[in-house]
């Protein structure tokens, strides 16, 4: 099953069929058995036809976001934390990195407000004072206020490793700035975990060429998705829920950077495709 949130409102799509849910996004999201709930509201409601349908779906549609926070995972998966010790080193840092992917403790930050947050077809941005910007691809999970994993669906966590390379106490500004943070295009409901083999896809088109491209699966990430969230819940309340990137597991190389006009294209097996468009943000033009 997978929920829309669109300018109209909510969409479910189930069993090829789709519905318009009359409900608020948080209360909504924010149960046990999600699954079993949209399954009983399909039931129970008219499905709209398929121009219908596609006409919502290819108007705006918005981040599966309602007042989550999202927070993120770092270096889960081995190529994440060669980069980023790679980017590190002449700063002396990259032994930081090292020591995280093997220590008992996982890291994770704060990574946005949703008002932060871009949806499918809309901008992202690169910060002005950074000199090298990428995106960051990542299975990115929702659970609910209990801790318990209801969703999932794509995220784009943009980073500047600039500036991160300069510091490492720069983290927060290299990782948290304005549209730095994209969810979409849908929150994926399934009455299971989502497979290790699902395959990762990330292409980013420059001048409607690909300047990169690589994949990926789930299963190569070394901890386990309840373990990153059993550290996020351990000490915060999340009253409606929050919203877990799951940890970086493609990395352009370090000689490219994002620029103006670039198209980042991550795919998720069974979610679909996050489209962003790279933009500065307007206060710099």
């Amino acid at each position: 099953m997978k929920l829309y949130k669109i300018t109209k409102g909510i969409l479910l799509e189930h069993n090829n069929s789709a519905y318009i849910i009359d409900d608020e996004w948080d209360s909504l999201i924010n149960r046990d058995d999600l699954a079993g709930y949209l399954q009983l509201i399909s039931a129970d409601t008219t499905p709209i036809n398929a121009e219908v349908k596609d006409e919502h779906l290819n108007g705006k549609i918005l981040p599966p976001i309602g007042s989550q926070e999202v927070w993120a995972a770092g270096v889960t998966y081995l190529k994440s934390s060669d980069a980023r010790m790679e980017e590190s080193e002449s700063s002396g840092g990259a032994s930081l990195y090292d020591k995280v992917y093997d220590a008992p403790r996982p890291e994770l930050f704060f990574k946005a407000i949703a008002q932060r947050v871009s949806g499918t077809g809309s901008d992202v941005y690169i910060r002005k004072d950074s000199e090298w910007n990428v995106p960051e691809p990542e299975l990115t999970l929702f659970i609910n206020s209990k801790g318990n994993i209801q969703g999932y669906t794509i995220g784009n966590d943009m980073s500047s490793r600039s500036i991160e390379a300069e510091n490492a106490l720069y983290l927060p500004q290299a990782k948290i700035y304005e549209k730095s943070a994209a969810l979409g295009p849908c929150l994926l409901v399934a009455t299971e975990p989502i497979a290790g083999e699902s395959v990762i896809k990330m292409v980013i088109k420059r001048n409607s060429e690909t300047a990169y491209q690589d994949t990926t699966t789930v299963s190569r990430m070394k901890r386990s998705l309840t373990e990153l969230v059993g550290y996020l819940y351990s000490e915060c309340d999340f009253p409606v829920g929050a919203f877990l990137m799951t940890g970086t597991c493609l990395v352009p190389p370090p000689t490219f950077t994002l620029q103006p006009g670039d198209v980042v294209e991550i795919t998720i097996d069974g979610i679909g495709t996050l489209v962003n468009t790279i933009a500065l943000n307007p206060k710099h033009k």
